[in-house]
């Protein structure tokens, strides 16, 4: 009976951890229900806005994002992908909001 509990024990520790795992990694998730996610750049979010009468929408970091683009281009690149591409594009009423960064 002891290992059997033990066993389960571990069991649902794994599972805990697994979970908040998840959970932090997604924490934006539940924030902006059927916003916008632009995919590759779950790191880039820094919030969710919030306002009267407008549905929540994912807010990122423009810096970030050229950042991360800046991986695989050279910075001219990234910044004319960034405009045309991203900031460019229309994906729906729940159009992501970005924000550049000033304040660091």
């Amino acid at each position: 009976m002891l290992l059997n509990t033990n066993i389960f024990l571990t069991y649902f520790s794994f599972l805990l951890f697994l979970k908040k795992k998840i959970m932090s990694k997604n924490k934006y998730y539940d924030l902006a229900d059927n916003a916008i996610l632009l995919d590759g750049f779950d790191d880039c979010i820094v919030g969710v806005s919030e306002s009267f009468g407008e549905e929540s929408r994912y807010i990122y970091s423009k810096k970030s994002i050229i950042s991360k683009l800046k991986e695989d281009m050279s910075y001219e690149e990234a910044v004319e992908y960034y405009y045309f591409n991203i900031l460019g594009g229309y994906f729906g009423s729940q159009n992501p909001i970005f924000i550049q960064d000033i304040l660091d």
